[in-house]
């Protein structure tokens, strides 16, 4: 079972307890959700920006313009941050600082190059889209030659990384056990509702099977 070196950058110190530097639950992290919010510098201003990614490997992908301000200013810098993070419930404790979530967060570090290669550039817009809602991608019309080229595509290759999870209930002062204040778990999930199909589709055209299955195995 593989893990990232802790080091100064990575290094998890508040709730230590709760922190993994396991990669397999980490890639479980990033695979559970397809937007992580990613950190950057732009003319010497901190920014984060939500973007959907997908993992190949130890790289993940993101794409955008060739203008794209992020993904220019990332490339200029060789490096970046991404954290991936899924609420999973509120914590009503009885007191306001007893207050939580229970969640899932991943954050990684990573180089930052270009893909030029073409095969591996479709690949990994591939791996963005089936990201999203798997077997998408085979169901769509290929891109043309124009759409191709105007899209930029980042490989973000992770050097190392750190996860906190926290999946436990309320936890009070002992001295408030007695207090007449309820105290409990909201649990938070993200769901699927029924697909809704565009008015302008052909009578035809039903709802894919791709996109039938992602719905019931997230509906409610």
């Amino acid at each position: 079972m593989s893990t990232y070196k802790i080091s100064a950058l990575n290094q998890v110190k508040r709730g230590s307890k709760r922190a993994t530097y396991n990669v397999e639950q980490i890639n479980q992290i990033l695979d559970a959700g397809f937007i992580g919010y990613v950190s950057y510098n732009y003319h010497g201003k901190a920014m984060s920006i939500p973007m959907a990614y997908g993992r190949l490997d130890n790289k993940i992908y993101l794409h955008g313009s060739l203008k794209n301000r992020m993904l220019l200013a990332l490339l200029e810098a060789g490096e970046a941050s991404m954290t991936v993070m899924h609420l999973d419930g509120l914590i009503l404790a009885r007191s306001g600082f007893h207050h939580s979530v229970n969640y899932r967060s991943a954050t990684l570090f990573t180089n930052v190059t270009k893909v030029v290669d073409p095969i591996l550039k479709e690949t990994a817009l591939k791996c963005v889209v089936d990201y999203m809602i798997p077997d998408r991608w085979e169901a769509l019309r290929p891109m043309s030659l124009k759409e191709f080229n105007a899209t930029l595509v980042v490989e973000m290759e992770i050097q190392t990384a750190s996860a906190k999870i926290r999946d436990v209930g309320v936890l009070d002062e002992a001295s408030d056990m007695e207090l007449p204040i309820w105290a409990g778990v909201v649990p938070i999930k993200q769901i699927a509702e029924r697909p809704v199909s565009d008015e302008s589709l052909p009578k035809r055209v039903n709802v894919p099977k791709h996109v039938i299955n992602y719905y019931k195995k997230h509906k409610a």
